[in-house]
């Protein structure tokens, strides 16, 4: 696999746990994986390693039909998964790869890598903006999931 792509790093004033559950929970997912303004639907996700997943975005009254394939699942630290949408040619998978790092006072550090190579610089620089908008949407997301730790 070809390691062109980018990485984002955020920091989200939550535990590991909280934004793991968000990324493994379809209910969740179906939020920031979208944002406010695009809904995803039909999500489903089998988090475990060879399990797969997939989900529909609706933008600008288009389908967009993701799937892939998880490849690691180490709860709550590392997620690494396949992904492809409907205008891929078959077996075209970039691949996320997501660590999450306690780094203490109830903050996680989330590193996030798409490699792949199937794209070009400017689709992998619309990719990396239309990620940062799903972290913007999970940073949003995260405030409700993390009460529900905080009480456990």
């Amino acid at each position: 696999m070809d390691e062109r792509g980018y990485t984002i790093t955020r920091t989200f004033d939550a535990p590991r746990e909280a934004i793991w559950e968000a990324w493994t929970t379809p209910e969740h997912f179906a939020v920031w994986f979208g944002t406010d303004e695009v809904p995803v639907e039909d999500v489903d996700l089998d988090v475990r390693p060879g399990g797969r997943w997939r989900a529909v975005m609706i933008f600008d009254g288009n389908r967009i039909n993701w799937s892939g394939i998880y490849i690691e699942v180490v709860e709550p630290e590392r997620l690494v998964v396949d992904i492809t949408d409907e205008s891929g040619d078959e077996g075209e998978y970039e691949r996320y790869s997501m660590t999450l790092t306690d780094i203490g006072d109830g903050k996680t550090e989330m590193t996030l890598s798409q490699t792949g190579g199937h794209l070009s610089d400017e689709e992998y620089e619309q990719a990396k903006a239309g990620t940062s908008a799903f972290m913007d949407s999970l940073e949003k997301l995260l405030p409700g999931i993390k009460a529900r730790h905080d009480t456990a």
